[in-house]
C-alpha cells in the first residue's frame, strides 16, 4: 500500500499562530513530511505567508508594505528556509479579484521560485542548501487562471477542489491542463476516486484530514497526501509503516 505524505496545514498550529515560522519550525520538528501554506501579495508586491486577505487589526494584506508587516507574517524566503529537510512545501497561491485582478501574483511567485530562486538553490528541484536538502516546491490554488500562469512556468501544480466541486468530473479536466495532482476536500474521497486519479497519472492530495477515521481511510485509500491539522495523530498513523522518503504524486 502507498504511504501518503503528511503536510501540516498552515503548519503546526496547536498553540502556535498558523502560517508562522513558528509553526512551520514546530511542524517540522513533530515529524510533518511537508507544510501547507497560504502566500498573498504585500503592497510593494513581496511574498507574505498569509490566509486571510486582511490582517488581524483589519488593514489589507496587500495595502501594507513588506517592511510593515506584522512580526508573526514571514516571507515566504523565510519560510521555505524553515522548511529545510522536509520533503515538500505546498504554496497555495491565493488569488485575490480586487486586489491583483490580473493575477499577477502568480508570475511573482513563478518567478521567486523558478527563477530566484528563493534559498541559494533551485528549491523545485530539491537542492542542497548550506549541507541541507531544501524542501520541493508544489503549487496549488483555487483559481484556474492562476494555476495556468504557474503550470507555464514549469512548476508542479495541483489543483484545490471545493467541497461543491464535482472531483470527479475534474480529472480529465487536469490532465488536459497539464497539472500533476488534484487536491479535493475529504469529503469528495472515496476509493473510485482515488484510482481515477492514479490511472489518468494525478496525484491526490487531500484537505482538511482530521478525523482518526478519516486519516484511517485516506490511508486505506492509497491517497498521495494528507493535510491535516491534527499533525500528531497522523504522523503517528502513518509514520509507524513508512519505510522510505520517496514523494509520490508530486
Amino acid at each position: 500500500m502507498p504511504i501518503p505524505l503528511v503536510l501540516a496545514h498552515r503548519g503546526y498550529t496547536n498553540g502556535f499562530v498558523e502560517n508562522t515560522l513558528a509553526a512551520f519550525t514546530a511542524a517540522r520538528r513533530l515529524g510533518a513530511d511537508g507544510v501547507e501554506l497560504d502566500v498573498r501579495r504585500t503592497a510593494d508586491w513581496a511574498l507574505a505567508v498569509h490566509h486571510a486577505a486582511n490582517l488581524p487589526d483589519g488593514r489589507p494584506l496587500a495595502d501594507v508594505a513588506a517592511r510593515d508587516l506584522p512580526e508573526d507574517v514571514p516571507l515566504l524566503a523565510d519560510v521555505l528556509g524553515a522548511c529545510q529537510g522536509m520533503s515538500v512545501v505546498n504554496v497555495e497561491v491565493k488569488h485575490d479579484p480586487v486586489a491583483d485582478p490580473d493575477r499577477a501574483l502568480a508570475g511573482v511567485v513563478a518567478a521567486a521560485l523558478v527563477d530566484g530562486p528563493l534559498v541559494d538553490g533551485p528549491l523545485v528541484d530539491g537542492a542542497v542548501v548550506d549541507g541541507g536538502r531544501a524542501a520541493r516546491v508544489m503549487v496549488s490554488s483555487f483559481d484556474v487562471p492562476t494555476l495556468d500562469v504557474l503550470r507555464n512556468a514549469g512548476l508542479p501544480v495541483g489543483w484545490l477542489l471545493r467541497p461543491v466541486d464535482d472531483v470527479a468530473a475534474s480529472l480529465p479536466k487536469a490532465v488536459d491542463r497539464g497539472y500533476v495532482a488534484v487536491h479535493p476536500f475529504v469529503t469528495g474521497v472515496d476509493q473510485a476516486l482515488v484510482d481515477a486519479a492514479h490511472a489518468a497519472g494525478l496525484g491526490v492530495n487531500v484537505w482538511t484530514v482530521n478525523h482518526p477515521a478519516d486519516q484511517t481511510a485516506m490511508v486505506a485509500f492509497g491517497v498521495d497526501a494528507i493535510i491535516t491539522d491534527r499533525l500528531v495523530e497522523a504522523v503517528e498513523l502513518v509514520h509507524g509503516t513508512k519505510s522510505n522518503g520517496e514523494t509520490p504524486g508530486w
